[in-house]
């Protein structure tokens, strides 16, 4: 036995053979019978003799589909030889370490509350899943009015951001006309040296 082959392995399928004429019939390698159509003289697979139609229509259908098909393949080839630009993932623009933080939101806010009452009231409690979604239903289930302190701080906490995003942005500003004016003088000097 071979050294792959197992002893329940499928005994080799005999192949079914189509009676026809022996003058008429030929055979591929693998076996399967082909006839020769009278009209057309072309080789057509026996089982599919049934379905063969070598009409006047179906060769005009048959030669412009052909044709169609060839300009479609040549377009395709005049676009493909040319090669694509690959498309170059943007560069994440370096994030800027002393670049304000963002203000907390009010939901977020609440849950820092909300947290520490929920470990209070189940200090066996370790999953934090159970706590997020036992936050978010209080949340949805609070009134506005009970919510209006935690929206009254994030608004402060906001404007404290937008504060300090002008003043982190005026300060970019004059690093950055600093640095373009630093750029000026040295191309005006090499410039100069060329002259």
């Amino acid at each position: 036995m071979a050294a792959g082959a197992s002893a329940k392995s499928n005994p080799p399928r005999t192949r079914k053979r189509v009676d026809a004429e022996a003058n008429s019939l030929k055979r591929a390698k693998n076996g399967s019978a082909f006839t020769r159509c009278e009209e057309c003289k072309k080789d057509v697979p026996v089982v599919l003799i049934d379905m063969h139609d070598c009409s006047l229509d179906s060769k005009i259908k048959m030669s412009l589909e052909a044709q169609v098909v060839e300009v479609v393949t040549e377009k395709k080839k005049t676009v493909s030889s040319e090669p694509k630009p690959r498309k170059s993932k943007k560069e994440k623009k370096a994030k800027d370490p002393n670049m304000p933080k963002r203000p907390t939101t009010a939901f977020f806010l609440f849950m820092e509350d909300f947290r520490k009452s929920f470990k209070e009231a189940n200090p066996d409690n370790k999953s934090v899943s159970v706590v997020a979604k036992e936050g978010g239903e209080k949340w949805k289930s609070m009134s506005d009015e009970e919510k209006k302190p935690f929206m009254d701080r994030f608004q402060e906490l906001k404007a404290e951001y937008e504060k300090a995003m002008e003043n982190f942005n005026a300060e970019n500003a004059e690093e950055d006309q600093e640095v373009q004016e630093g750029q000026d003088e040295q191309e005006q000097g090499t410039s100069d040296k060329e002259e």
